[in-house]
């Protein structure tokens, strides 16, 4: 029988994969299993693509009767690929990713099996919203919540399901993720952005986010992660003594790949490609074990998606390597924790970078009109940004001489610094024909179309510019990026909204010229926003005595950051932006300060596990040796025994007065781990878990490490750094 063209097409594309597959050419592998343009164009009718391609760009609605047919041509296509099962793929506020899988099966009335995949199904899912975290949004009665199929990110195949990107959200409306409220962001950073860049450029029609981000984590082997019950629970090691070598000869960064690690490496990059994720450096980090890699920039929630994906695969990549692989701000105390730069820039429809300068005055005005009012909003919500980054995890890194500190600021650079010094000198006003010549010669047209290398980089600055974009530092390792982005993008696109404004008002009100109403209006931005530039060291005491004076926040732990997220000022500009209403902007708050205080709840459980159970035991049998070898020594010496027994009877006071020491703070911190949990609002947990429990933590650590250094090697309980850091 006569194949159809459909069985021709499949059984053609089968070949073509396995042509690709033994090639091995990344390029030719790259977006294999995503339901892209090329196999929109084969699988779904015209009108269908034509509809999906409107949806992505112009974000119009998809009818029911369009969404049947992008659903049959989706099945047909995932099921080419060997795809059994579909889920809507979503983010709910637990900080990772969510799926429920069906089969592309049913039965008909009259009894007959079918694969079956519609429109209802593409387009919308009702998963349990009463069982994600909801921040009181929802409740075990009232648990209706919807996954929606999100077209702009496009739908993927791994292992054998199809995997539809989604929003999640309440029955009542709200978001219970934290792909709505980006969505958001990125609609009002478009629309702020597109009419500010038709000052320069009337054809731009569209403004996107971009978003480049860098993850760093630890690859350790399997069998000694599971050796440890903190790293098994918590991802990070609650007690150990730092190994004689660690980063201190920094013979690790950029040093060769471990031949072991460089097979995961690879690959986890040839599943990425075939995923769409456009991964591209990698390398050795500082710590040892310590990893990291980079893709290239894309749109800002195709990025999101990716890098959410990325920590799935990874983990589901090491498990094949016998690796166990830790997103974990700070998994060990001593040396370097991982962080996830989030490069942010913002891209036109007609292909230009909005903060790259371009080789003509007025490409340099656009420019500065970008980057002066990306400073003016950071330094206006600096509190509200620092927020994005707050967690129980990242608040071991953030200033630990190895990320940014918790006080938000700029780092641009001296030369550009100088042109800002310069533009914010020019007179108020209009200007003269000779003052417009010397402003746009001596001021704007001096900026170099590249800055990559024209400015020094910071390590210590928060939020620096880079050359072409800016680089948000202190984003943590596991942490979902659009937090960071859809608080920058809110407060970036509430500026320039603002920006408009006032240019507009100059324009029709003092009967400026376009120019100089924009001169005019960035001039005193530049004024007003000068406290949040500091290029020196933000590591310094000085820093944090001078950020006071300027009166820049410097919230130090989580429960303090959060605090700003239901301010008056927050919740206006959430509202005015419509990116949140004040019920999500306290639904989030809740749900952070729960994770919080769970987080360090966990940590005080399972280390005073440790304590009874592991290290209390060890240390008594080891003292019960040193015992039995001082009798014996006593049966053999006599009295001369304490002098032949010296030592031994000196390590046993010391094991004796960590075991008493170590005992009473664990008692201690259990006691205000209970007083804690009683306490009747989660702000008051969250404070107490952070000042009275916490605190434990770190003396617990302290006698536990003495005791490591004092026992026998053997009877040690605990996997040591050495060894798990040094595993090749």
């Amino acid at each position: 029988m006569p194949k159809t063209r459909f069985e021709a097409l499949v059984e053609s594309r089968k070949r073509s994969h396995a042509k690709i597959e033994e090639t091995g050419k990344r390029s030719e592998l790259f977006g294999k299993n995503v339901f892209n343009e090329e196999k929109m164009r084969l699988f779904l009718t015209k009108e269908a693509f034509e509809n999906v391609k409107s949806a992505i760009f112009q974000g119009s609605k998809i009818d029911r009767k369009i969404a049947d047919q992008v659903a049959e041509g989706m099945k047909a296509w995932a099921i080419s690929m060997g795809a059994t099962h579909y889920t809507h793929w979503f983010q709910p506020l637990t900080g990772s990713t969510a799926e429920k899988h069906d089969a592309f099966f049913d039965i008909l009335p009259e009894g007959m099996a079918v694969e079956k995949f519609d429109g209802a199904q593409l387009v919308q899912q009702e998963p349990d919203a009463s069982s994600f975290p909801s921040g009181g949004i929802r409740n075990t009665f009232e648990a209706r919540g919807y996954t929606a199929w999100d077209p702009t990110s496009p739908a993927f195949i791994y292992k054998t399901t199809l995997c539809i990107p989604t929003i999640f959200v309440a029955y009542t409306g709200e978001a219970l993720d934290n792909k709505a409220p980006l969505l958001r962001a990125l609609h009002a950073i478009d629309e702020a952005a597109t009419g500010v860049a038709q000052y320069f450029d009337k054809n731009v029609r569209k403004v996107h986010a971009t978003l480049g981000w860098e993850q760093e984590y630890f690859l350790l082997d399997k069998a000694l992660v599971q050796s440890r019950l903190d790293l098994v629970m918590t991802g990070r090691t609650l007690v150990g003594n730092l190994a004689a070598k660690g980063q201190q000869l920094d013979d690790h960064y950029f040093g060769v790949i471990p031949p072991r690690v460089l097979s995961f490496m690879s690959d986890l990059e040839r599943e990425c490609t075939k995923l769409g994720i456009p991964v591209k450096t990698r390398h050795n980090e500082v710590a040892p074990n310590q990893f990291e890699l980079a893709p290239v920039f894309e749109e800002a929630n195709l990025s999101v998606d990716h890098n959410l994906l990325l920590m799935d695969v990874m983990e589901e990549i090491a498990e094949r390597h016998n690796f166990a692989v830790l997103f974990h701000e700070k998994p060990f105390a001593g040396i370097n924790g991982s962080g996830k730069h989030n490069n942010w820039s913002l891209a036109t429809d007609t292909g230009v970078n909005l903060l790259s300068p371009g080789s003509t005055p007025m490409k340099n005005l656009q420019f500065l009109t970008f980057f002066v009012n990306t400073i003016k909003a950071v330094d206006t919500y600096e509190e509200l940004l620092r927020s994005s980054i707050a967690s129980a995890s990242n608040d071991h890194r953030l200033g630990a001489n190895e990320a940014p500190p918790s006080i938000l600021s700029i780092f641009i650079g001296e030369q550009l610094g100088n042109v800002l010094d310069e533009l914010e000198g020019v007179s108020k006003g209009k200007l003269s024909p000779q003052e417009k010549t010397e402003l746009k010669l001596n001021v704007v047209g001096k900026i170099p179309e590249i800055l990559l290398d024209n400015t020094d980089r910071n390590r210590t600055s928060p939020f620096a510019f880079t050359g072409n974009k800016f680089e948000m530092r202190g984003v943590g390792a596991k942490t979902n990026c659009a937090k960071p982005m859809t608080i920058l993008n809110t407060i970036v696109a509430k500026q320039l909204t603002d920006f408009k404004k006032e240019v507009d008002a100059l324009i029709d009100k003092k009967n400026l010229k376009k120019d100089e109403a924009v001169f005019n209006v960035l001039r005193e931005y530049i004024k007003t926003s000068k406290r949040i530039r500091f290029d020196g060291d933000g590591y310094g005491m000085e820093w944090q005595d001078e950020a006071r004076r300027r009166k820049l926040s410097n919230n130090k732990n989580t429960p303090e950051a959060l605090q700003v997220l239901t301010s008056k000022e927050s919740v206006s500009l959430f509202k005015d932006m419509d990116v949140m209403s004040e019920v999500e902007l306290k639904a989030h708050q809740e749900v952070e300060l729960e994770a919080y205080v769970f987080h360090l709840q966990i940590e005080g459980r399972v280390l005073g596990e440790m304590v009874y159970n592991h290290i209390i035991p060890a240390a008594i049998r080891y003292q019960n040796i040193l015992l039995e070898n001082v009798g014996g020594l006593k049966e053999v010496y006599g009295a001369a025994h304490k002098k032949v027994a010296e030592g031994q009877l000196n390590i046993l006071e010391h094991i004796g007065e960590h075991i008493m020491e170590i005992k009473s703070l664990t008692d201690k911190m259990t006691e205000a781990r209970r007083r804690a949990n009683n306490l009747s609002t989660i702000n008051k947990k969250a404070q107490a878990y952070c000042n009275n429990v916490k605190p434990y933590f770190d003396t617990i650590r302290v006698q536990s490490d003495k005791l490591e250094k004092l026992i026998a090697d053997d009877l040690w309980p605990l996997t040591k750094y050495r060894e798990m850091l040094f595993a090749k």
